[in-house]
């Protein structure tokens, strides 16, 4: 999908998402390892909120990701901010660089996008193809609990000053899970309605480790999300380092 109308209410609708401390967990992480991060690229970067806070950190980053419209917004943002960094369009089994990048992040659960495993692989070989030996991937999935037990078949409703969002979810087999946008915006006195729909899907932790073993990766460290603990039984999201062989 494109996320048209998703892209212009995506930072509204993520306020909840402290990017600056995310960007420090990534460099805290990799300082432990004892990596450099080099030349980073922050795969399926959204509206590059992550993409600039690494970037003020000193971090050589850019940006891909799939959407048109959420690339206009972190370019508008760089440009807002005065960061120059480089955004490109390019779908994640697509991708397609110049040249090599010593590191990857993934964050927010993009992966899970990818609901057919042959696009799963596809990236992961994509990414190692890009990649120099020694380099590492860091991603975060939504995990199997998550789409069974917390989205599952739940809906959700997020009231901000911009946009009333109504979030409905049907769970489906293979752990996907089938996401209904509906958007609700103020123009004049009334409002226009605005609907999107796409579907997640989560992968075991064995998936994903035979996964990234095929594209040359080995898994180094399982984490809960943002901490450096290994997962908890109910844990929602994953967090992967995986280096490159």
């Amino acid at each position: 999908m494109s996320y048209g109308i998703f892209a212009d209410f995506y930072d509204a609708l993520t306020l909840n998402v402290d990017y600056e401390r995310r960007a420090s967990y990534i460099a805290v992480l990799f300082a432990k390892l004892g990596h450099n991060m080099g030349l980073t690229l922050d795969l399926a970067c959204g509206t590059g909120s992550l993409t600039l806070a690494l970037a003020k950190m000193g971090v050589d980053v850019y940006g891909v990701d799939g959407s048109e419209e959420m690339l206009s917004i972190a370019s508008e943002k760089a440009y807002e901010e005065h960061i120059d960094t480089l955004f490109l369009c390019q779908k994640m089994q697509e991708l397609d660089l110049y040249g090599t990048i010593d590191t990857c992040v993934c964050s927010l659960d993009s992966l899970n996008h990818l609901t057919d495993p042959g696009d799963l692989k596809k990236t992961f070989a994509k990414v190692s193809l890009f990649m120099n030996r020694g380099g590492y991937f860091l991603f975060d999935v939504n995990t199997v609990y998550k789409h069974r037990e917390i989205l599952a078949d739940n809906t959700f409703i997020y009231d901000t000053d911009d946009v009333y969002c109504v979030w409905q979810n049907s769970l489906l087999e293979n752990n996907i899970v089938d996401i209904d946008l509906t958007f609700f915006v103020p123009e004049g006195e009334s409002y226009v309605r605005y609907d999107e729909s796409f579907s997640e899907r989560a992968y075991t932790v064995d998936e994903l480790t035979e996964a990234l073993n095929e594209a040359g990766f080995e898994v180094q460290a399982l984490y809960g999300d943002m901490s450096f603990f290994p997962p908890k039984e109910k844990e929602q999201r994953l967090v992967f380092v995986a280096k490159k062989m």
